[in-house]
């Protein structure tokens, strides 16, 4: 978002999203977030710095309310808006954008976890087959309580795989990873798998 929000374009927004009716800074944050379907959100320390600029240039003003800060757009701010107009418009349109290509990127990111996870599913089923570890079509059964190991050790091995596939499809589905560690989650996949498959040759 670097690019998007460059040169003032930040404050530039604020003011936009601010024009529309007065807001606290956490209600910046998500409408923000909103705007960029949840793939991005700035922080608190990105967002009240300026807000505090905006200030001190009397573009805003705040009132407190319910132990909150609510900022108001001033004359100042909708001048600057007004000059601005061009700018505007062609932030929106750099920020569609940039929506599509994240949402692009994204949906390329997950379907590579997904297949990554796919993948050391079914390899280390038929592995565990093949080595008579692991029946064909085992249904997962909760552990016994108190059961430390001295249960089915293919059973727990189901367990385990299951629980990772779950938690890993969760988590892609929360869309709360950057792109860095999404990147980051494919590389530990794919090297688990590839440790999977060296060690059951």
């Amino acid at each position: 978002m670097t690019a998007v929000f460059s040169h003032g374009r930040l404050r530039l927004y604020l003011l936009k999203l601010l024009d529309d009716g007065p807001k606290h800074g956490y209600e910046l944050i998500r409408l923000l977030e909103d705007r960029f379907l949840g793939l991005y959100a700035p922080s608190a320390g990105t967002i009240y710095p300026r807000l505090a600029r905006m200030e001190a240039e009397r573009l805003v003003t705040h009132t407190a309310a319910g132990g909150r800060k609510v900022y108001e757009i001033t004359d100042a701010g909708r001048a600057e808006l007004r000059q601005r107009a061009g700018e505007l418009a062609t932030l929106e349109s750099d920020i569609r954008n940039s929506v599509a290509d994240l949402a692009s990127l994204a949906g390329e990111i997950q379907s590579e976890v997904r297949g990554s996870v796919r993948d050391l599913k079914r390899e280390l089923r038929a592995e565990a087959r093949r080595e008579r570890v692991l029946p064909p079509r085992t249904v997962p059964r909760a552990a016994p309580s108190g059961d430390n190991g001295g249960g089915d050790v293919a059973d727990e091995f189901d367990r385990r795989l299951v629980a990772l596939v779950d938690e890993v499809r969760a988590l892609v589905r929360g869309r709360r990873f950057t792109d860095s560690q999404l990147r980051t989650a494919i590389r530990v996949l794919d090297g688990a798998l590839d440790g999977l498959r060296r060690l059951l040759r």
